[in-house]
């Protein structure tokens, strides 16, 4: 596994304004659409530095085949873990900009519910020779989900927010979230896979479709200059969820109760 630690690879991408345009519509937003010249909102990078692959280049998931740039660690189910965002300066719209992608860290570990494999990737996003996005994302690999297996322990979020957003996502939402960022991971759009494969209750929202919407709710604040999140279960299509805001930090709490993303913020 230490031989995949510092592999690299870059691609260069112009930040098109109509791809912002159809993510603000996606969004729903009563904000100005932005347009050629004005700065990129955090986190919106997701829709571009696309990488497309023939149907045979990709995974039964959908995704890029493991072994490629991400390691094959034995174990077929993907998930984005946690992820962190450094904001050195605005991205500009309308303007090239280059993504240098390293891997940092692999490792096996024993959990619970099986063995897991983590992979941290570091993203530095750069525009006429400036960082201006630093970005980390933990991928976790886990094992196909075995018929009478215990269920992970519930862990139960915050009651006491100083303001929430209820909202649903929908299946029409997730696709069209999935298309603009390229991210073929079928648990998003085919319900039977997602049911019968990966062991899912329904469609599973993107774990940075919800760090996105309270990365939204953060810059109501003011500029931020970082933001982290950690995934603690899924969130499901359909699913009426709370998004809260604390003291610097934001939870998604789903119907029930239950903490699916917690993340802190902090601003300039």
């Amino acid at each position: 596994m230490e031989h995949n630690i510092g592999k690299q690879k870059q691609l260069t991408c112009t930040l098109d304004p109509a791809r912002a345009a159809a993510l603000h519509v996606v969004f729903g937003s009563t904000d100005p659409c932005p347009v050629a010249g004005d700065p990129l909102p955090p986190f919106w990078h997701q829709i571009y530095f696309w990488e497309p692959l023939n149907e045979d280049q990709l995974g039964r998931d959908g995704h890029t085949a493991r072994g490629q740039f991400i390691p094959d660690l034995g174990l077929p189910r993907r998930m984005w873990a946690s992820g962190a965002l450094e904001l050195h300066a605005p991205l500009l719209i309308g303007t090239k900009a280059q993504k240098t992608s390293t891997i940092e860290d692999v490792r096996l570990k024993e959990g619970r519910s099986g063995n897991l494999g983590f992979c941290t990737i570091r993203h530095d996003i750069e525009q006429a020779g400036k960082l201006c996005v630093t970005e980390r994302q933990i991928l976790v690999f886990r094992e196909d989900p075995s018929p009478g297996s215990a269920a992970p322990a519930t862990k139960f979020a915050r009651q006491d927010e100083r303001r929430k957003i209820s909202q649903s996502v929908s299946p029409t939402t997730l696709f069209r979230y999935s298309a603009l960022t390229l991210n073929g991971h079928r648990i998003h759009y085919d319900q039977n896979y997602a049911r019968e494969v990966e062991g899912y209750r329904d469609l599973v929202v993107h774990g940075p479709l919800l760090a996105q919407i309270m990365m939204q709710m953060a810059t109501k604040r003011g500029e931020l200059a970082s933001f982290e999140w950690r995934n603690s279960a899924p969130f499901f299509a359909g699913e009426i969820g709370d998004f809260c805001e604390f003291d610097g930090e934001y939870q998604v709490r789903g119907s029930d109760g239950r903490l699916i993303v917690a993340a802190t913020a902090t601003w300039r």
